[in-house]
């Protein structure tokens, strides 16, 4: 038989490795996976502009999908930081380093689709 002193320890661990793994999670989804659906969501949009509406239409775009994603990017700072509670020292760098490599790689795949279109 296990004495109680044992039981209890384990217990605490257990709940010890859930609370990490909660808040670890928390950083992920949304200092991670939010910032890569946001420019997903915005490249989707963006390809379909420029394919249907012409090179103009899609850098328009752009440029109002800049203010767009601003605006996420404030509301995703606001719901991790003061709603969530989590360490902005570690939060805000991954927020933005992600949000930053998806927006490069958005801008390299906008641009190779308005080049397609010139070749039209």
């Amino acid at each position: 038989m296990v004495p109680s002193n044992n039981l209890i320890n384990i217990q605490l661990v257990n709940v010890y490795i859930f609370v990490v793994h909660r808040i670890i999670m928390k950083y992920f989804l949304l200092g991670v996976l939010a910032p890569i659906v946001l420019n997903l969501i915005h490249l989707g949009v963006g390809l379909f502009i420029t394919k249907n509406q012409g090179n103009t239409f899609g850098v328009g775009f752009s440029a109002i999908g800049f203010v767009s994603k601003t605006a996420g990017m404030v509301f995703l700072t606001w719901l991790g930081v003061s709603y969530i509670g989590l360490d902005f020292k570690i939060y805000i760098p991954l927020l933005t380093f992600f949000w930053f490599i998806t927006h490069i790689f958005e801008a390299f795949i906008i641009n190779s689709a308005m080049k397609k279109n010139i070749d039209k």
